[in-house]
């Protein structure tokens, strides 16, 4: 990728639903999937208010912040792959993505994560656009790898101090940082182990993970995202076409190992499970000190009946959206799958 000296290259922070709910207790006792109620997400009425209403007379040239409800939050957003580059700087360990990356046949163009926008060296150039931009916050990851970079046993301290320089760096600029632990860069050498999120040795990984950076820099950062997306990362690399890291799929034609028919599934309660453990080390060990909220970042596409007047179709609408939506704001919401799957 090149760089540009655009602001335009920021991704807007409102393109996926953040979902910041506290992990459920059932009948007092602490969250186990297996021990509620199996829901179907679509038995609730549930009901979705506008943030702001238009009319026939709106035009873009209207539509300003101050159509928007006080305290909405404008940002932009970022991975730590996508944009940091510096690879094999200081020590940073190879990620699931740079494995990915490196494989003939998974990148059309053939492009990679070492160099991307570089904002690994140019972070405060980076904060500057912002701040040009005047934006609220800042979204961004924490390479695990950099952190943790050839084990989950030894930290790379020095990384520490980096990412503290990005925080102090957007704070004394006005903008909050919202920081994700993951953002599908996987180290390798966890991959390479034990099979990543097929294994639930993941879970305690992660925690440990997640507690460096809650110690780390938890004093700064008030909003804590714990997994970005993982209906993308399980559904596409460990099924379909094995399109992402680690790209795991059926077809043999384009994926070496996996099974499309489980694996998006065992890496899928593996995140589920992951993220209840560190969100409840986070209210037990964190919270009450560095009073800030923490939450997952879910993506969707929405389905409507083809037919309104169908009950299949709408059956059908349902069912792909609890497989879609449901299978991970199911057991967020109600404490279970939705019951069509």
């Amino acid at each position: 990728m090149n760089r540009c000296s655009s602001p335009w290259r920021l991704l807007p922070l409102f393109y996926c639903l953040l979902v910041f709910f506290p992990f459920l207790h059932c009948n007092g006792a602490p969250f186990r999937i297996d021990k509620c109620t199996r829901p179907n997400l679509h038995s609730q009425n549930l009901t979705v208010q506008p943030i702001f209403k238009c009319s026939s007379e709106s035009s873009p040239s209207s539509l300003t912040r101050k159509a928007f409800p006080a305290g909405f939050v404008f940002g932009t957003a970022a991975s730590a792959y996508q944009v940091e580059g510096a690879a094999n700087q200081h020590g940073r360990g190879r990620s699931v993505w740079d494995s990915f990356s490196d494989r003939i046949g998974n990148i059309i163009d053939l492009s990679n994560g070492d160099i991307t926008d570089d904002h690994y060296n140019r972070f405060k150039e980076d904060v500057d656009l912002m701040a040009d931009m005047s934006v609220d916050a800042y979204r961004f990851s924490i390479s695990w790898s950099r952190i943790y970079p050839s084990d989950n046993k030894h930290v790379n301290y020095p990384r520490i101090d980096h990412y503290n320089a990005v925080i102090d760096a957007l704070l004394s600029n006005g903008i909050e940082p919202y920081v994700t632990l993951y953002h599908w860069d996987l180290p390798q050498a966890l991959q390479d182990e034990y099979g990543g999120w097929l294994s639930e040795n993941i879970i305690d990984d992660f925690l440990s993970f997640a507690d460096t950076c809650f110690a780390s820099f938890g004093d700064r950062v008030k909003h804590w995202i714990t997994i970005n997306e993982p209906y993308s990362f399980v559904s596409q690399g460990y099924g379909g076409f094995g399109t992402q890291a680690p790209g795991r799929c059926s077809i043999r034609v384009k994926c070496s190992e996996g099974d499309s028919k489980i694996e998006p599934y065992i890496a899928g309660h593996n995140v589920l499970m992951a993220h209840a453990s560190v969100v409840a080390l986070y209210r037990e060990k964190y919270q009450a000190q560095q009073r800030g909220s923490i939450g997952i970042c879910l993506d969707s596409r929405w389905y409507e009946p083809l037919n309104e007047t169908s009950v299949d179709d709408l059956e059908a609408s349902r069912r792909a959206l609890d497989f879609h939506l449901g299978w991970f704001l199911g057991p967020l919401v109600f404490g279970d799958y939705p019951s069509s799957m």
